[in-house]
């Protein structure tokens, strides 16, 4: 009768052993459980009463200094740039028309001459990239044009990135060049096929 009586007892104490840790683990506070103020709460700790803090006076987000102006505005010294500031390879192009024809297609259609779909719908045309005056305007114009946005083209920025910006600039760019070409600009080898190619 005693042995089962300790028995009995060391089977307690060992379920509760056992049960310890499982308990100890349930009143632990975790990070994601803390106690916190929820934005917008108020705070008497502070002299002004809110629980959340501005940020300290020159703060930049991670991933947000922008020190390349020309990267970044498509301006140098304030003046729109004709420059790019990176080299446009081939690749580059390419990558320029596949979000060309993603973003800008649908109104400025293929040949970037205003004839887009949304067009056809009544939606109001932009202006052809064909005319003296966006044929004469430096690079940075279009790429301040796709960030910021003019007249009923909102602002892309947000769907596009800053690289893909230039690379739509510079795609805008050969479309201008693909409309006003002269026999006389293509290199030789490309000048002997068209004669082939003419009747």
């Amino acid at each position: 009768m005693t042995r089962n009586r300790n028995f009995g007892r060391a089977r307690f104490a060992a379920l509760i052993a056992a049960m310890a840790p499982a308990f100890v683990a349930s009143c632990r506070v975790d990070m994601h459980v803390q106690p916190r103020y929820s934005p917008y709460d108020a705070s008497p700790f502070f002299e002004d009463g809110r629980s959340e803090r501005p940020p300290v006076p020159g703060t930049i987000a991670r991933g947000h200094l922008r020190t390349n102006e020309l990267l970044y505005t498509g301006r140098i010294g304030g003046q729109l740039a004709d420059q790019f500031p990176f080299p446009i390879s081939a690749q580059d192009l390419e990558r320029g028309r596949e979000r060309f024809n993603i973003f800008c297609a649908p109104c400025h259609d293929q040949t970037g001459s205003g004839h887009g779909m949304v067009v056809e719908r009544g939606f109001p045309a932009p202006p052809t990239y064909h005319m003296d005056r966006l044929r004469q305007a430096p690079v940075g114009h279009f790429f301040e044009v796709i960030t910021k946005g003019q007249g009923t083209m909102s602002s892309y920025a947000s769907r596009v990135a800053v690289e893909d910006r230039w690379r739509i600039a510079a795609y805008i760019r050969a479309l201008q060049l693909s409309q006003h070409a002269n026999v006389a600009d293509l290199p030789e080898p490309d000048r002997a096929k068209l004669v082939k190619i003419q009747p």
